[in-house]
């Protein structure tokens, strides 16, 4: 790489850019909004900063350039990256090239475990360091955190974690891992990548470059993946509730090299949360950084990320939950499989995805209250399965749902969306609801 063009200046992409002049190449910048922040970037950098408003500025952006990083936000149609492929200039994400600079580091690299699935990377990503740091190791979470992969590779990290979205599988001519899994699939992120054959095409780049050394682990209950991991040269293991290499057997976690812990000893014990479990431990036991004996304890002492069926409180008889990182269908669904009768509160921005399979556990559905722009899509899934209201603000939501708990149903907040259209971030969206659950029932406890 001689002239690097960085696409896209949040977090990744600010990574990028500092970890590229920090190696002395030249670098040019952009972004589809331009702002002071940016500005000031570049100049701390040294970088040109360039607008891409017309068909002129992207050809001045990208003229000379040998290598594009998109943000992994930016989509394949963006106009930038057609225009860097008409050029034949070369699309990379930001952790196939860390990959690459980690294979040339001075003393060899370091392991490198890898995650992918439509649900529960970040959980198992979370839960696979949890298992690393128990046997006393130095671990970079990196990928889809909030520490790019290209920024961790300069720390003294004893191994790497790499959260692999299918955003950042998309672009990569080399990337692989020592160990990998992936979870799932489902349809998710069609805007962005324009078909399911796509995003799945992108999620089995995860093994496109692996090696007869590597590990890849697969899900028995899903049969692509299954034939993806074998049709590999690599070590193929399985994972899953009741059957696999690693399974849960007359209540225990069990793996070939024997019993991990029971379900008891388990952080929590939610059929994706026991799946998540296993697949953790698999990364780590066949890549060799962990003995079975060694995960019990972190296994029984782990604590997830907020937003992920997170216990509000106990209120009026009911549980209420958190789980606004459910932006897919898919992801929503595996929540409420995981309760026997809820109150649901759903929807927000749609990513064209089909959300009536949401409402395919009708036995388990006491009503449901739609929110966000895409609220009349959720209201049509849900017509004719149980109660459906409407409501305009997160406030009308939880007196709505809390209405619709007669009889103490679980209340859950799983959206199937994403949060783009009252908040910036599915985080903002679960504080807001846990904000207002609990001044809510702070002001119902005190008027009763």
């Amino acid at each position: 790489m001689k002239r690097v063009a960085v696409f896209g200046l949040a977090l990744a992409g600010e990574a990028a850019a500092r970890a590229l002049t920090g190696r002395g190449l030249e670098v040019v910048l952009s972004d589809d909004a331009i702002v002071d922040e940016h500005r000031r970037l570049a100049s701390e950098l040294g970088c040109a900063i360039v607008s891409v408003a017309t068909d002129s500025d992207i050809a001045a952006f990208l003229d000379g350039v040998d290598v594009l990083i998109p943000a992994p936000g930016v989509a394949p149609h963006h106009r930038v990256i057609v225009e860097a492929l008409v050029r034949n200039v070369s699309v990379r994400t930001e952790i196939d090239i860390a990959y690459e600079w980690e294979q040339q580091r001075i003393g060899g690299p370091r392991p490198i475990l890898g995650v992918t699935g439509t649900d529960g990377k970040t959980t198992t990503t979370m839960i696979t360091a949890a298992l690393l740091r128990g046997g006393g190791r130095s671990v970079g979470e990196v990928g889809n955190t909030d520490l790019p992969f290209m920024a961790a590779i300069e720390q003294p990290f004893d191994a790497f974690v790499v959260e692999c979205s299918s955003f950042r599988l998309q672009f990569t001519d080399a990337f692989r891992c020592d160990a990998s899994v992936w979870l799932n699939l489902a349809p998710d992120h069609l805007d962005w990548h324009g078909s399911i054959e796509k995003y799945t095409g992108a999620k089995r780049r995860l093994w496109a470059y692996s090696r007869p050394s590597d590990v890849v682990i697969a899900p028995t209950n899903n049969e692509m993946i299954l034939e993806t991991a074998r049709a590999t040269k690599s070590r193929c293991f399985t994972f899953g509730l009741d059957a696999g290499d690693y399974k849960v057997s007359s209540g225990t976690l069990i793996s070939p090299h024997g019993e991990i812990c029971s379900v008891d000893q388990l952080w929590r014990a939610l059929p994706h949360d026991i799946t998540n479990s296993l697949a953790a431990a698999a990364l780590v036991i066949e890549s060799g950084l962990s003995a079975v004996g060694d995960v019990a304890e972190p296994l029984h002492h782990f604590e997830s990320a907020h937003h992920r069926i997170e216990l509000v409180g106990e209120f009026d008889g009911s549980s209420w939950y958190d789980d606004s990182k459910a932006t897919s269908p898919h992801a929503a669904l595996t929540a409420i499989r995981s309760f026997e009768r809820i109150v649901l509160i759903a929807g927000g921005r749609n990513k064209d995805l089909d959300l009536s399979q949401m409402a395919t556990e009708p036995q388990r559905m006491a009503g449901v209250v739609a929110i966000g722009d895409d609220a009349d899509s959720i209201r049509r899934a849900f017509e004719g399965v149980c109660a459906v209201r409407d409501a305009a603000s997160m406030d009308e939501a939880v007196t709505f749902a809390h209405g619709l708990a007669r009889n103490g149903e679980t209340v859950l907040l799983s959206p199937g969306c994403t949060s783009y259209d009252w908040y910036n971030n599915y985080n903002e969206r679960g504080d807001d609801f846990q904000n207002k659950v609990r001044k809510y029932f702070n002001q119902t406890e005190s008027s009763s």
